[in-house]
């Protein structure tokens, strides 16, 4: 069984967009090869706070990332500095600010879009720092990064579909079809990325209101989705909300790796062989 794995954040992505749009991905759970969940995400509902609990695993009054406008470095264990604790290797293809948390603050364009040295945090990145890069080009960095480098851990951070709800709104033709786009470009690679032996797990970090904003406490912009692709998960729909705190905790148990200290302890009963919740 592999413990290598990819993890894919769809910014702005709300949980009944995904399920009403992303075709391929319920291809996979109709077939048995996937795991739908839904999560329920920390609060503030904004972007640059809910990276650093996604990849730490810590709520906002801990770690200090409070608003997108907080640029420092990220005081806090994360993924990334997990698995080079334990001899693994990691790569991401991502937005600037994830560089920000975790390579170096502020980001410069013309110095750090493609970082790679193995002595840094995130040993191999390729970043971006415009909402509109498109995911046709982020995938193929991710892809690159993969064939390349053949990484432990790949951290694929996408945001079109967040800039078109921005632009156009949730309730818009151009949202939802900016997430069929996301999932038809995940039909062009998973298949490729799992046949090297990676587990998959894809989720967002906040969702869009029909305001074209997020930031609140409502299920628009809150409640996002959990797609899971192992051998270790049950596969099928499941109705269970899943705090947004466990995602670091349950990345660390695919991984194989020993969860920071700051992170709680994995409660959801996901993998094979746990007990129903």
């Amino acid at each position: 069984m592999s413990n290598k794995l990819i993890f894919i954040m769809l910014d702005g992505l709300r949980y009944d967009t995904a399920v009403s749009q992303m075709g391929y991905m319920h291809h996979l759970i109709e077939q048995g090869k996937a795991a739908r969940y839904k999560v329920k995400s920390e609060l503030p509902s904004l972007s640059r706070p809910l990276y650093e609990v996604l990849l730490t695993g810590t709520p906002v009054y801990q770690n200090g990332i409070t608003t997108n406008q907080t640029v420092r470095l990220s005081k806090e264990e994360s993924l990334f500095h997990l698995t080079k604790k334990n001899g693994l290797t990691n790569a991401t293809a991502s937005y600037y600010w994830v560089s920000e948390l975790y390579n170096s603050a502020p980001f410069n364009p013309m110095t750090d879009r493609i970082q790679l040295n193995p002595n840094n945090t995130i040993e191999r990145g390729i970043f971006y720092w415009e909402d509109h890069y498109p995911d046709t080009h982020l995938f193929a960095d991710a892809n690159y990064l993969l064939q390349t480098y053949e990484p432990d851990f790949l951290y694929v951070h996408s945001m079109n579909i967040d800039d078109d709800g921005h632009k156009f709104t949730a309730d818009s033709k151009e949202y939802r079809n900016r997430a069929i786009a996301v999932d038809i470009l995940l039909a062009s690679v998973l298949p490729q990325w799992m046949d090297a032996g990676y587990q998959i797990l894809l989720t967002a970090d906040h969702g869009m209101n029909d305001d074209g904003q997020h930031g609140g406490t409502t299920t628009a912009d809150r409640d996002v989705p959990l797609f899971l692709i192992s051998d270790q998960v049950k596969p099928g729909i499941h109705e269970e909300e899943i705090p947004q705190l466990q995602i670091a905790p349950l990345a660390c148990e695919l991984l194989n790796i020993k969860p920071a200290a700051a992170m709680q302890q994995l409660s959801i009963q996901i993998l094979k062989g746990a007990p129903s919740i």
